[in-house]
C-alpha cells in the first residue's frame, strides 16, 4: 500500500462518489460527485468502476504527496494547470506520482471542480452505501468533512500500468435545458417567459446544496408557500424574494417551494460547472427530449472504456531544441534590414 497526503487544499473539496441512494424518502439526501462524467472519466482512465470514491477539487488549487510507493492518478473535469516536480500533467489523461512526488495543482479555469481519481479508489468505511461526503450532516468517509492538509489516503501502490488518456466528446454548449415544473402553475406566463428569456449568474455564496441565481426577480401567482413535496437534482425554487435556487447535489430531499422547472439529467453536470458570475440561460425542451438526452448520458458512462487511449508521453529535450534552428529565418526588431521588404525597381 501507498499513501497520498494532503499537502495544501482550497475549499470546496472532498470525497466524493456516485452518492448514495434508497433512502430518500428518510430524509437522507444522495449527495455525491457534481458532475457525474468527469468522476467516471478520470475513474475509467485507471481501471476504477466509474463513480468510485474519488477527490472532488473545488476552485481553487491543491497540492498532494506520494508516500511509501508510487500512487497513479487521473484527472478530469475543469481545466487547471497542474505539474509534477515542475513538468504539466495533462487533463483526461493519466499519471503515476513516484514516491516522493508531488502533484501541484493550480485554479479552476472555465469550470469549477476537478476529479482526482486514484488506481485502486479511495478507501473507507461506508456510510449508508457510500463513501460521499456531506458537510453539513456529518457523513461520508473518511473524512466526513471537506478535505484540509494533513489528511492523508491509504491506496494500493501503482500497478505499473501503460498511461492513458481517454477521448471525450466535445461539450455541449448553449443554455442549461429544463423541463418546466411541477409547479410552473405557481407562475404566470409573463414570468415564467421572464425565467426563459433572462441571463442568469450563479451567486458567489453557492454551495454543494443549491446554486442561488442572480437576474431577474420571479413573481408568484399565489404566494411562495406549497405543501412540501419531493426535489430532485436541477430542481428550481423560487422562495419568496423571487430569486431562484437551483438545488444541488447535497440538496434536502423535500422543499416547500414552488418549482418552476427542472434541470434536465444530462445537463446538471454541466450547471455544476458553470463559473460564478459567468452569465447563461436556460431553455425548455420536452419531457420526451430529456429522457433522450439521459438515455444518450447513460450510454456514454457506459461506453467510457472504449474511449481509451495510449497515451503517448514525449520527453522534451531543452539543450537541445536551444541548439536547434527551429525558428527559421530569425530577425531583429532594432534592425530593418533583417525584415523590411524592398521593392524591386
Amino acid at each position: 500500500m501507498s499513501r497520498l497526503i494532503v499537502a495544501s487544499i482550497g475549499p470546496a473539496s472532498s470525497v466524493q462518489d456516485g452518492g448514495r441512494f434508497g433512502a430518500q424518502r428518510y430524509g437522507l439526501t444522495v449527495s455525491g460527485a457534481m458532475d457525474r462524467l468527469a468522476l467516471a472519466a478520470a475513474n475509467t482512465l485507471v481501471g476504477n468502476a466509474p463513480f468510485a470514491a474519488a477527490v472532488e477539487i473545488g476552485p481553487f488549487g491543491a497540492t498532494l504527496t506520494a508516500r511509501d510507493g508510487a500512487v497513479r492518478i487521473a484527472m478530469s473535469g475543469a481545466p487547471r494547470n497542474a505539474d509534477i516536480a515542475g513538468k504539466p500533467v495533462a487533463m483526461d489523461t493519466s499519471v503515476t506520482l513516484r514516491d516522493g512526488e508531488t502533484l501541484t495543482l493550480g485554479f479552476a479555469r472555465g469550470g469549477a471542480f476537478t476529479y482526482l481519481a486514484i488506481e485502486g479508489a479511495i478507501k473507507g468505511e461506508e456510510v449508508f452505501g457510500s463513501l460521499a461526503v456531506n458537510a453539513r450532516a456529518g457523513l461520508g468517509s473518511p473524512y466526513p468533512r471537506p478535505l484540509q492538509a494533513g489528511d492523508e489516503f491509504t491506496v494500493d501502490a501503482a500497478s505499473g500500468a501503460p498511461e492513458l488518456r481517454i477521448e471525450l466528446p466535445k461539450p455541449v454548449s448553449g443554455p442549461i435545458r429544463v423541463v418546466l415544473g411541477p409547479q410552473d402553475d405557481e407562475f404566470d406566463d409573463a414570468n415564467k417567459a421572464l425565467f426563459l428569456d433572462s441571463e442568469w449568474k450563479i451567486s458567489a455564496t453557492s454551495d454543494r446544496m443549491g446554486y442561488r441565481l442572480e437576474g431577474p426577480a420571479i413573481k408568484h401567482l399565489h404566494g411562495h408557500n406549497i405543501v412540501s413535496d419531493g426535489t430532485v437534482n436541477g430542481s428550481i425554487q423560487v422562495p419568496g424574494n423571487g430569486a431562484p435556487i437551483a438545488l444541488m447535489m447535497d440538496r434536502g430531499t423535500s422543499g416547500g417551494y414552488p418549482k418552476i422547472a427542472t434541470v434536465i439529467t444530462a445537463d446538471v453536470g454541466r450547471l455544476a460547472q458553470t463559473s460564478a458570475g459567468t452569465a447563461f440561460r436556460f431553455k425548455a425542451v420536452s419531457m420526451a427530449e430529456a429522457q433522450d438526452e439521459a438515455r444518450k448520458f447513460q450510454q456514454l458512462i457506459r461506453t467510457l472504456p472504449d474511449r481509451l487511449r495510449s497515451s503517448d508521453t514525449v520527453e522534451l529535450n531543452i539543450e537541445a531544441l536551444s541548439d536547434a534552428n527551429v525558428a527559421g529565418y530569425a530577425v531583429s526588431a532594432m534592425d530593418a534590414g533583417t525584415w523590411q521588404v524592398v521593392a524591386e525597381p
